[in-house]
């Protein structure tokens, strides 16, 4: 049985992601920081959040999502899904989701099962395939036959499933730094168990996420826009639920590490925009890796021309001084360059 609920007329948009995400504890860096719930309560999004009701796998869950309407009288009838990565959530999309209202575009943003404002299973069999399922239900329930379907990161890789099962559904794929594009285990990344993730998920901590995305996503800068969805994340580990969280992300991590996508872009058939930063070097499971492996992970301006090349109908944009969130590290030239692949495929 599907049920959508649908809440209050959209609020005002912001214009950046700092202000959209914004809050947080006086002391940002203090790991006394905000304590969220398992599904981000307390945590503000930019616009109301809807909720479909589903079951799934014999059980009861939901899938928060943001459905934007196009600002003003520049309507032109097209809907984009957002799709977040491993880190993200629908909020981070804040800044994006303006850009596309105000050009004339429907924005769909959604939070996974398993993600931010949705729900986060004690037991659920995580795959690509279900979470495309998963949304595909949600575009039926709102009337929704095509769409750009575009995902960031894990996102991305969630994105290529879903233009694999749903080909015709599929208006434009949109790549923002998939992860996906190479076969860690293959190239010598060893077996990475549920437990391992969950023994390392339970460590998680803000400075530990800012950290890591200091290093792997924005090639070791830091601004103060980007502290946001570092508290957005660690909130939960702080909250009473943290352990819930932490099962939940060691289940997706599986999936993730699990189901490389780099063996089926042959197979793509939407007309394809890869928009990647030169300087990322995201590879999951990099840290489980031999120390002479590591450096073979994640060199993403070869991994995006192999992909271009394995793709039927691909077109690369590069961001040579940005790593793996073009769309946070350049949002002027990303987003510019998105209105403009946008409608090039039209």
């Amino acid at each position: 049985m599907n049920e959508t609920d649908r809440n209050t007329p959209v609020r005002p948009v912001v214009t950046a992601l700092a202000l959209a995400l914004l809050v947080l504890a006086p002391s940002l860096h203090a790991e006394d920081g905000p304590v969220y719930g398992s599904e981000l309560q307390g945590f503000d999004y930019p616009y109301p959040v809807a909720q479909f009701r589903f079951t799934s796998q014999r059980q009861d869950v939901q899938m928060a999502y943001m459905d934007v309407a196009p600002k003003g009288s520049k309507a032109n009838g097209r809907t984009v899904v957002l799709l977040h990565g491993k880190n993200y959530c629908a909020a981070t999309w804040a800044p994006t989701i303006d850009v596309l209202s105000h050009a004339g575009y429907r924005v769909i943003a959604v939070d996974q099962i398993g993600f931010c404002k949705s729900s986060k299973p004690q037991s659920y069999q995580f795959t690509f395939q279900q979470l495309a399922h998963n949304t595909n239900d949600l575009l039926k329930s709102l009337h929704i036959d095509k769409a750009v379907v575009m995902g960031h990161s894990t996102g991305g890789m969630l994105g290529i499933r879903y233009a694999l099962i749903y080909p015709d559904q599929v208006e434009q794929l949109v790549l923002v730094d998939p992860i996906g594009l190479e076969d860690w285990r293959a190239k010598g990344v060893p077996p990475v168990s549920v437990d391992q993730w969950y023994d390392r998920e339970l460590k998680t901590t803000a400075d530990r996420i800012r950290n890591y995305e200091k290093t792997t996503y924005f090639a070791g800068q830091w601004k103060p826009e980007y502290e946001a969805s570092v508290q957005m994340l660690a909130g939960m580990y702080r909250g009473p639920q943290r352990d819930l969280v932490a099962w939940n992300s060691a289940l997706l991590y599986d999936m993730i590490f699990n189901e490389p996508v780099v063996y089926e872009l042959p197979r793509l058939q939407p007309r394809t925009l890869l928009m990647i930063g030169d300087k990322d070097v995201t590879a999951i499971a990099k840290d489980f890796a031999p120390a002479d492996v590591r450096p073979t992970l994640g060199n993403y301006p070869k991994l995006a021309k192999e992909a271009v090349a394995a793709m039927p109908h691909a077109t690369l944009v590069e961001f040579p001084d940005a790593g793996h969130a073009p769309q946070m590290q350049e949002p002027a030239r990303f987003h510019e360059a998105l209105l403009k692949g946008l409608q090039s495929a039209h």
